[in-house]
């Protein structure tokens, strides 16, 4: 069954099933153990004993991503602890009025934190729940908010773990990576919808109801339960400073950047010209050379490591924590991301299991049997330039890229599989349309991510906003369609525009035709909708897909009601606008 599109049908079960269920654990198992058994020929036991050393495997594989996890998951409950988290917030609500201003502070924030996806989750998610929960911004909001401002800005960032990663699998390297930045439409809408939106102030379908609960009962997380993680409550905490949780954070930015540039620099450091060039292509380590031979988790476990152990020293001599508190932290803070940890684990055994990055097929075009189901080796043998018109290939590889990062849960591993394929296809020396082609790989790859209940970034997302898993799916699915929609026809256009004596080759005019298709239909859609909803049709949409609300909402809105009128200014959570 290796290399067949059997490969395939343990994720096609897992997200059916997550979707149908909301039961992310039972799901995602269920997709394991389906898996397990094409490989074993249908034995049990031998199922159970592959998933179990594989399940292992990834244990030991993610070891530095599972302790950034625990770190950031101490340093939560530490700001809370300090008051830092509850001082910030009070002090961003005196300066931001509007649920719109603090959207947009978000976005902006996320750009500041993309070195690496996962560290932007979680960061952004420690600075932003505060003051959003203030706003009375529904926890399906704010995950929203934090993954579109993670995967999309670090693919476009010129200094990031992924620009390093990917220049990797390009022909011509890093400079081949800023060349496909303003081409990258899938990451460029992606975040010009989270601005719209927030200026605008529409939602769409169930985040419309979920946005309306949180206005009018004051339940941010819309009802929905099986949250992936224990919600932190703040303690009252009168020497809490802002600085308390500012200082932890910039800490923090340092320390990981530094981390991985140090990771990478022990990589290099050793190594003879002849090897440098070897491995980077010339005889000098270089800074990006640092970024892309950095062992990613790794860095980031040290470097978060290092900034926590500066900032429990601040807090003690500060005395914003005492010692016990601190001691305390450590076991709330690991045990709160315990069901964020469960669900990664069990997506990368799924993605193991199916061979998403597996070992392909040899030189004679044989599927290679590596003890996984080889996904990779059932697209290496589908896909090929005699398939593929040229002016069509771009939006082909979009497409493509967005099934398999669904599907897989992994953007980093769509890369690895489809630019070694896209670059046989169109080589570097057909011109401006090798970029293009390589900017729709990445924009597929980040939608499919996106939007994939299986993906490490959809988890880590979720449990930074405190926001239930498959609820955050359930209501980034229209945001991220339409952006990805709209890039999709983009390429589809410009990619034939290269056939073109006015385009052809050059690469500043297939930029310009690219990007002006995009952000003209980008405009069109998001007039439409504004109109739409003025009219209220999305309302009336939203009503009949997601059903009205509940009974019991309307008896918590009382409460909530009640609540409110006998709450302080600060404490009010409903929207000024």
């Amino acid at each position: 069954m290796a290399g067949t599109f059997v490969a395939f049908i343990p994720a096609i079960i897992a997200i059916a099933l997550a979707l149908i269920t909301k039961q992310v654990y039972l799901s995602l198992f269920m997709g394991i153990f389906v898996g397990a058994m094409c490989l074993s020929l249908g034995n049990p036991i031998d199922a159970l004993q592959n998933i179990f050393t594989i399940l292992a495997e990834q244990l030991g594989n993610n070891g530095g991503i599972l302790i950034f996890l625990v770190v950031l998951g101490i340093f939560a409950v530490l700001m809370v602890k300090s008051g830092g988290s509850n001082a910030y917030s009070n002090y961003a609500y005196s300066k931001i009025k509007t649920k719109r201003g603090t959207l947009l502070m978000g976005t902006a924030l996320g750009a500041c934190f993309a070195v690496d996806d996962y560290f932007n989750c979680m960061t952004l998610g420690s600075v932003m729940r505060p003051i959003s929960d203030k706003h009375g911004i529904s926890h399906s909001k704010l995950s929203y908010l934090i993954h579109s401002s993670a995967a999309p800005f670090c693919i476009i960032a010129p200094v990031s773990s992924w620009s390093a990663a990917i220049a990797g699998y390009l022909d011509g390297g890093i400079i081949s990576f800023f060349k496909t930045i303003p081409m990258n439409l899938y990451a460029i809408l992606a975040i010009a919808m989270v601005v719209c939106t927030s200026v605008l102030g529409i939602d769409f379908f169930k985040m419309k109801k979920d946005e309306k609960i949180a206005r009018e009962t004051g339940d941010l997380d819309a009802g929905e339960t099986d949250l992936p993680v224990e919600s932190i409550k703040a303690v009252p905490n009168e020497k809490g400073r802002v600085y308390h949780l500012i200082i932890p954070v910039i800490l923090l930015i340092v320390c990981c950047i530094g981390s991985m540039l140090y990771n990478g620099w022990t990589v290099l450091r050793d190594m003879t010209e002849a090897q440098l060039i070897e491995e980077v292509g010339h005889g000098s380590i270089e800074f990006f050379d640092l970024f892309a031979e950095c062992d990613s988790s790794i860095a980031l476990a040290v470097g978060s490591a290092i900034a926590l152990f500066i900032t429990v020293i601040i807090y003690l001599a500060t005395k914003a924590v005492s010692f016990k508190d601190t001691m305390d932290s450590i076991v709330e803070g690991f045990t709160s991301m315990v069901p964020a940890m469960l669900i990664l684990i069990f997506a990368w055994t799924l993605s193991s299991i199916m061979g998403a990055k597996g070992a392909g097929i040899d030189e004679a075009g044989n599927i290679i049997q590596d003890g996984t189901l080889n996904a990779k080796a059932f697209v290496l043998v589908n896909l090929s330039a005699d398939t593929i018109p040229v002016g069509i290939i771009p939006f082909v590889f979009f497409i493509i890229a967005g099934l398999i990062a669904f599907a897989t849960g992994t953007s980093w591993g769509t890369f690895g599989v489809l630019i070694p394929i896209a670059s046989t296809v169109i080589t570097i020396d057909s011109g401006a349309i090798y970029f293009l082609t390589m900017s729709a790989v990445l924009g597929g790859a980040v939608f499919g991510d996106n939007t994939s209940p299986i993906s490490d970034t959809t988890i880590m997302a979720s449990s930074a906003a405190h926001s239930n898993h498959i609820n955050h799916v359930r209501t980034q699915l229209p945001y991220a369609s339409i952006a990805a929609v709209v890039a999709a026809i983009s390429y589809l256009i410009a990619g034939f525009a290269t056939h073109n004596p006015l385009v052809g080759e050059n690469y500043g005019a297939t930029v310009a035709v690219t990007f002006v298709v995009g952000v003209v239909l980008f405009a069109v859609v998001m007039v439409i909708l504004f109109l739409l909803d003025k009219l209220g049709v999305i309302d009336r949409i939203s009503e009949k897909t997601s059903g009205k609300f509940r009974k019991s909402k309307k008896n918590k809105a009382e409460v909530f009601q009640e609540e409110k009128a006998e709450a302080s200014p600060l404490d009010d959570v409903s929207d000024s606008e």
